[in-house]
């Protein structure tokens, strides 16, 4: 796991929602979290971003800018930048 830090800047927050910019230089990491919410990831930037799960498996996903996806409550992972430059997202939490 690396040590290196991925930026979170909260944009906004109030009772529905809670709005995150992240922001991962390269080899840098949110470290391993559980998501406490439903939520909606906006790529800023395309590249990829590597998915570590508690047992050490990873997997490659593909961002394109613009293009949101989302996931449910309960995603336990680590997200790594592996790219050779900065990967920024949005991160929208639904209350």
């Amino acid at each position: 796991m690396t040590e290196a830090q991925a930026k979170a800047t909260r944009m906004l927050e109030n009772q529905r929602v809670i709005a995150t910019e992240w922001r991962f230089a390269p080899g840098e990491s949110t470290g391993f979290h559980v998501h406490q919410h439903d939520y909606v990831v906006v790529p800023l930037t395309t590249g990829k971003l590597r998915i570590v799960a508690k047992d050490g498996s990873a997997t490659d996903a593909e961002l394109i800018t613009g293009v949101p996806y989302s996931r449910g409550a309960g995603v336990a992972h680590d997200v790594v930048n592996p790219n050779s430059f900065e990967v920024r997202f949005i991160e929208i939490e639904l209350k």
